[in-house]
């Protein structure tokens, strides 16, 4: 577990060191699970939400999108249960004053356990070298398999006693775990108690009730209540998706883990509306597709898994996680469920207006199934991050060898595509060549211009916030008006005539390559 600690570690200090990710209102000590995105955090954040809305709404004819505000009416959160079942369960100890989600403190004694597999697996593969088989050994070694049922039991345990509301069998359970607040390991717990999640505000001068708002803990809910404006404006017949990119907001007791768990996050999800009865075929296929959508990326398939739900929110019939091998372990990515017809039902029920679609095919009126799914922006970034940053030991022309930390993000992530190197800053002729470069190439794509060390600090520096190609601009430069393009992942360099540097950095970096 320290190995993993010192890797997350270095991984936040990483993204704030290189821009990426800052703690929110920093100069005042900040501000609990709140974080800002830096200049470089941004434009990596920009080119995921292309990723997801290109892959989602411009590759798909039947999925179009929106954009609904944050805002809602105080009904919306009525009928979508929000106001009556979004909780969590809480325990306090009485001794550290310290209060935690008691789901996640059995979570964290799993977690341990997991921790267990991991060293058995991790000393197989040191005993058996290149013919050890992993998945043989993770079904056979009897400790593992140990580890891996006890690890099953309590899931479906944790699962029950949630989906029941059962918070003394959830203190019962901490209980008998012999489970100890993490940071002073007092045993001394109060009852479990439910505490709702919704962040609350006023609208305009009406106090009391009849003002009252709340800030949106999900954009799902915005994509319902527009189910037949967006349907009926873009002509669309059943199956099709309404698809959306937007903050949300979560008064989360215990946020924890970086930007794996904020207050304020972004979503990206995608309602797909289809004829009841079809809705576990649709479910597959957006199972199948999803998975795909992240494998596209490069992420090793050891590092992806599917999770079935124990416990079931109140609106589903099937629910699975897409998991993340993060540096803290697997967590939740992205979730694909079957909701039936809960929301729509519901809205028309507090509403009064009809939510139904007529079937031109079956010649019937109903209210559509809907399949979702949903993947947390800021944890996608995490994970991207995570599964990009590395350190290398490399060797120069001369032989010497050196490390260096790289982010090797896919090129149509990349905040910055290209960086424009002069070779020395203070030959006038090369750096206002390598400016005539730049100011070409912005015209295309996030570039940079950097002649504020030597070529080699320049290339660690590109290194290190992801950037898959280098233009360094020499004295050759001036004779042949060719370039050198360096290969952040593989090193290579090789001449580029100036005028194919556009048409071959674009076509190297194309999001299209992913899609």
């Amino acid at each position: 577990m320290s190995n993993q600690n010192d890797a997350f570690k270095k991984l936040i200090a990483h993204a704030k060191e290189y821009g990426f990710v800052f703690p929110s209102s920093e100069i005042y000590d900040g501000l609990g699970a709140v974080y800002d995105y830096g200049p470089y955090g941004v434009l990596l954040k920009n080119n995921i939400k292309e990723y997801w809305w290109r892959s989602m709404v411009q590759m798909h004819e039947n999925i179009v999108g929106l954009d609904a505000a944050i805002f809602m009416h105080p009904k919306t959160w009525k009928a979508s249960g929000h106001v009556d079942a979004f909780n969590d369960p809480l325990i306090d100890n009485k001794d550290s004053k310290k209060r935690y989600r008691a789901d996640q403190l059995v979570e964290g004694y799993i977690e341990k356990i997991e921790a267990k597999v991991e060293k058995e697996v991790a000393k197989g593969r040191k005993r058996f070298g290149e013919s050890f088989d992993e998945n043989q050994f993770r079904a056979t070694h009897p400790r593992v398999v140990k580890y891996a049922q006890q690890i099953e039991d309590l899931r479906k345990r944790l699962g029950s006693l949630l989906s029941e509301g059962d918070l003394a069998g959830l203190k019962a359970l901490i209980e008998e775990l012999d489970i100890a607040d993490p940071e002073t390991g007092s045993r001394n717990w109060t009852e479990v108690r439910q505490f709702n999640l919704m962040f609350s505000t006023q609208l305009g001068a009406v106090a009391g009730e009849a003002g009252k708002l709340y800030l949106r803990p999900e954009t799902a809910q915005g994509i319902f209540v527009n189910f037949l404006n967006a349907q009926k404006t873009t002509r669309q017949k059943i199956p099709f998706g309404i698809a959306q990119i937007g903050k949300a907001f979560r008064n989360e007791i215990v946020a924890r883990q970086f930007i794996f768990r904020m207050r304020e996050f972004e979503q990206m999800e995608m309602q797909f509306f289809v004829r009841p009865g079809t809705e576990m075929k649709w479910y597959e296929y957006w199972k199948e597709t999803r998975m795909n959508w992240h494998k596209k990326l490069g992420t090793p398939a050891e590092k992806l898994r599917f999770h079935d739900h124990d416990n079931l929110a109140h609106y589903a019939n099937a629910a699975v996680d897409i998991e993340y091998r993060f540096p803290f372990g697997f967590r939740e990515l992205e979730g694909i469920h079957s909701r039936t017809d809960f929301d729509l039902h519901s809205h028309e029920e507090l509403s009064g207006k009809k939510l139904r679609y007529f079937d031109p095919e079956t010649k019937e009126s109903y209210i559509p199934y809907v399949v979702e799914t949903s993947i947390g922006c800021d944890r996608m970034f995490l994970a991207v991050l995570s599964g990009a940053l590395q350190e290398e030991k490399i060797q120069d022309s001369e032989g010497k060898e050196s490390s260096r930390e790289v982010l090797k993000l896919p090129a149509a992530l990349a905040p910055i595509k290209c960086a424009i190197l002069p070779l020395k800053r203070n030959e006038e002729r090369l750096t206002q060549t390598a400016r005539e470069i730049f100011d070409h190439l912005k015209q295309s794509f996030h570039c940079q211009y950097d002649d504020t060390g030597s070529i080699g600090k320049l290339y660690r520096r590109q290194d290190a916030i992801g950037t898959p190609y280098c233009i360094t601009v020499d004295f050759e430069t001036l004779e042949n008006r060719t370039v050198t393009l360096r290969d952040r992942d593989s090193l290579q360099q090789e001449r580029i005539p100036i005028d194919q540097l556009e048409s071959v950095i674009s076509e190297k970096t194309a999001l299209k390559n992913l899609l």
